[in-house]
């Protein structure tokens, strides 16, 4: 760990000699033209009843915060092995055996200053800490009888620096264990890329139907001769492959804030890249006839709405230009300057906005069944409402071996879940020299 503090003091020399000296009086105009600044500074600041960014209210008109302050920047590389505070205690009844803050292989260096850094140029960087102060709160802070100190924080006005948790960004959750705080991520965005599938009705529990349009003679039906003839079908025998594409998307701000948190849900919405399709499907036509096609076709218009179920293990890179506070409280308190209120117990807030870098997950992501499932009333709804031609009814409907469905365009809004996802925004390279994962 290495620190370098910054400051300067401005003061006078009184010498000793043989003549006697007296302090002389200074007038106000004297002292106008004198400038200084105190490295220390202690400030008390009453409480009052009021609301956090929550809506949840605090009466603390009782309560004094008193503020020790140091007004200098201090430059920061610290690694910890193992933080954990709060364990068992109060708030054992919500999290049983585990601890308010417990964290592995916390890393705070500078900010890197592009995105291919190397371990050995974030090794020689530091965080700068502006102003760093330990702050009280103290009910009833005027009467010796009953004042009572009911929590502290150790702050700063800003820390500017990259904070990592764990030791690599895989898809096994390290770093974060349980999590007690606050803080509030920006809007960021991805792209997902998703994995080739099968639909089949075994997977959707829903039949394909829709209608195919021809004429009783070659060519394209239509006119007093060869008039156009619209034949139903249905499928349960479909097994049709669904293309991989691009899901590009958008996660909003999302306040992560409570007691013993092990994952975060994100929300975001976004779309869904042409997805083409092909395969073999049997259908019923008229009630008895079977007829085998060769289908093609693709599907677009499709946006999401995304839930991100996160294992906050899987949260690994945070990049700071923000205040930031530890604080242990005996009851929850909203202190000087915080968004949210601090639950009692040990609590983590980073008062900014925290930038978690691209959200695109490092892998394929899968298309569930419910997800399929949801696409199959619109299809339907396309192939019935616009019949798709095909020729002659006898040998191009019926006995064709292929049906040319072309575009499906639709305007469903898919509820589109996502698990555990590891994201390219949270790969980071380790604190250390000489390529160790942690020292």
């Amino acid at each position: 760990m290495k620190k370098t503090i910054m400051w300067a003091l401005i003061g006078s020399a009184l010498s000793m000699t043989n003549t006697s000296h007296a302090l002389s009086v200074l007038e106000d105009a004297e002292l106008s033209d004198v400038t200084g600044q105190a490295l220390l500074n202690l400030e008390m600041q009453m409480g009052e009843d009021t609301r956090d960014a929550l809506n949840n209210t605090y009466n603390q008109s009782n309560i004094s915060f008193y503020k020790l302050g140091l007004s200098a920047e201090m430059e920061l590389n610290a690694n910890i092995k193992k933080l954990q505070l709060g364990c068992g205690g109060v708030n054992n009844s919500l999290i049983s055996n585990t601890c308010d803050i417990d964290i592995d292989n916390i890393s705070l260096s500078g900010l890197p200053a592009s995105t291919d850094y190397t371990a050995d140029q974030r090794a020689a960087s530091s965080a700068i800490i502006t102003n760093p102060f330990i702050q009280f709160a103290i009910r009833n802070g005027n009467s010796t009888a009953t004042r009572e100190i009911l929590g502290f924080r150790i702050s700063a006005e800003k820390i500017a620096g990259l904070m990592t948790l764990g030791t690599e960004n895989s898809n096994v959750p390290n770093g974060i264990n349980t999590f007690s705080g606050y803080m509030k991520t920006k809007t960021a965005s991805g792209v997902a890329i998703t994995e080739e599938r099968n639909m089949t009705y075994a997977y959707t529990g829903m039949k394909i139907k829709g209608e195919v349009s021809g004429g009783l003679r070659s060519g394209n039906c239509g006119g007093l001769f060869n008039p156009c003839l619209d034949i139903a079908y249905e499928s349960d025998q479909y097994n049709l492959k669904l293309s991989s594409t691009n899901a590009p998307f958008t996660i909003q701000s999302t306040v992560v804030s409570g007691t013993r948190l092990t994952d975060v849900k994100l929300k975001g919405a976004g779309t869904v890249g042409q997805i083409n399709f092909e395969g073999p499907l049997t259908a019923t036509v008229l009630g008895f006839l079977n007829l085998e096609k060769q289908v093609t076709g693709n599907i677009t218009g499709l946006t999401t709405d995304i839930t991100v179920s996160q294992d906050l293990g899987l949260i690994h890179a945070l990049y700071l230009n923000n205040p930031a506070s530890l604080s242990l409280q005996a009851e929850n308190i909203l202190w000087p300057g915080a968004s949210v209120g601090a639950n009692r117990g040990w609590w983590l807030a980073l008062e900014d906005e925290v930038e978690l870098g691209s959200l695109s997950p490092t892998t394929n992501v899968a298309i569930s069944n419910a997800v399929l499932q949801q696409t199959i009333n619109g299809i339907n709804a396309d192939l019935t409402n616009n019949p798709r031609a095909c020729g002659n009814l006898l040998t191009g409907c019926i006995g064709g071996d292929a049906l040319e469905v072309g575009n499906i365009p639709l305007t469903t809004d898919l509820d589109f879940p996502l698990t555990n996802l590891v994201l390219q925004g949270q790969e980071f390279k380790s604190n250390c020299y000489g390529g160790m994962k942690f020292c």
